[in-house]
């Protein structure tokens, strides 16, 4: 990871408690970028397994925000962070909460991939919307890749390129919201399966909302600017 907007302090051990953290974010958003890419498997491939297993690993997800939430209150307590400082800590407090919440999708994701493997028709006449679904999945995973990797090395451009990327996702979800609506529409027997992919594609939509938002983080824990709910395309949105 690249330090070199990272404030150096005279204290080593001050230091360490930063980076230390910095790398815990990241250790737990690679988890929640694997519970996505395995949920949204479960759900292509009726498999109930893996998807009990994304169920059960998301209190590992609820442990990261627990430890690196009492880590981070720690530091403010005994360092009394200033400027950039405070502004990483604050930064880290928030994406954490996002990536806890990017979890709870991944969650969704598998339980209503479960939901569909017990109780459709074993025709999977709901498969046929699937690549749609999966284009939308593997398009905000791999938004959340960029906006960790981002986060790691601190690089603004990355951020902002990665937050006028979530548009697609909105696009991508309000096509499948309608492609579903007709599918339901054609026979009863759809309606639950269909919510269930509904639902499903609303959670990926919502991952890249979170993902959105740790990004306009990254702006403000490194140049100290709060891009929320501003035009980013305007050129003195995060100058």
């Amino acid at each position: 990871m690249d330090s070199s907007h990272v404030t150096q302090h005279i204290s080593r051990q001050f230091n360490e408690e930063l980076e230390n953290v910095r790398q815990r974010v990241l250790a737990m958003g690679g988890l929640v970028e694997e519970q996505i890419g395995a949920a949204l498997d479960a759900l292509i491939n009726f498999d109930t397994e893996g998807a009990l297993a994304v169920i059960r690993r998301d209190e590992q997800v609820d442990k990261f925000e627990v430890e690196i939430d009492d880590q981070c209150t720690k530091i403010l307590a005994k360092r009394q962070p200033t400027a950039g400082d405070l502004r990483l800590i604050v930064a880290i407090l928030k994406t954490i909460t996002d990536l806890e919440r990017i979890g709870d999708e991944a969650e969704k994701i598998a339980r209503m991939g479960r939901h569909i493997a017990e109780n459709s028709d074993p025709s999977r006449p709901v498969k046929q919307h699937y690549g749609a679904v999966n284009h939308l999945g593997q398009h905000v995973k791999n938004m959340l890749h960029l906006t960790l990797d981002a986060f790691a090395r601190m690089d603004v451009t990355a951020a902002i390129q990665t937050i006028k990327d979530e548009r697609q996702s909105d696009a991508e979800y309000d096509a499948i919201s309608r492609q579903i609506l007709t599918y339901m529409l054609e026979n009863s027997r759809n309606i639950s399966p269909g919510l269930d992919v509904m639902w499903s594609a609303r959670a990926l939509e919502r991952i890249g909302d979170h993902a959105r938002n740790i990004c306009e983080y990254v702006v403000y824990m490194v140049e100290g600017k709060d891009v929320r709910h501003t035009n980013i395309d305007k050129p003195d949105s995060a100058t």
